[in-house]
């Protein structure tokens, strides 16, 4: 049995369970590139650990911010995805690539959700809030 902070949200470690798959695929591939790609192999290797802790912080914070952070840094996968595929680099295939997009795109899902859910959420207190006239 998993022991969990009472603060981590479960959309937290759902994401970070479905990210985790995303790592233990690409991983092994990026750690097999060769030699002559090295400096592009380990910007890639860093921005994959990057979301994780990012994710945790959003869940202990709920601020939806942290989770544009997050965001980005799907977004900067993504990016290094699209240039590890070219033809003149091809660290990875681009069936690998496809299955790396897949497996990313569903913890990318859930944090839109979990942004929109946060964003509702802190828009509807605010707007009790303005009405009560206790604006912040």
């Amino acid at each position: 049995m998993t022991a969990r902070d009472q603060h981590t949200s479960t959309d937290a470690l759902a994401i970070v369970e479905k990210y985790e798959a995303f790592v233990r695929y690409l991983y092994p591939i990026l750690q097999r590139s060769p030699r002559a790609h090295g400096v592009l192999r380990d910007a890639v290797l860093a921005a994959l650990f990057r979301p994780i802790g990012g994710l945790y912080h959003a869940a202990k914070s709920q601020q939806v911010s942290r989770l544009y952070g997050v965001d980005a840094e799907f977004a900067t996968l993504r990016s290094y995805l699209r240039f590890l595929v070219l033809p003149d680099v091809r660290v990875v295939t681009p069936k690998q690539h496809g299955v790396a997009l897949a497996l990313l795109s569903e913890p990318g899902g859930m944090l839109n959700a979990w942004q929109h859910k946060l964003q509702n959420s802190h828009g509807r207190g605010f707007v009790a809030a303005r009405a009560m006239g206790q604006e912040g």
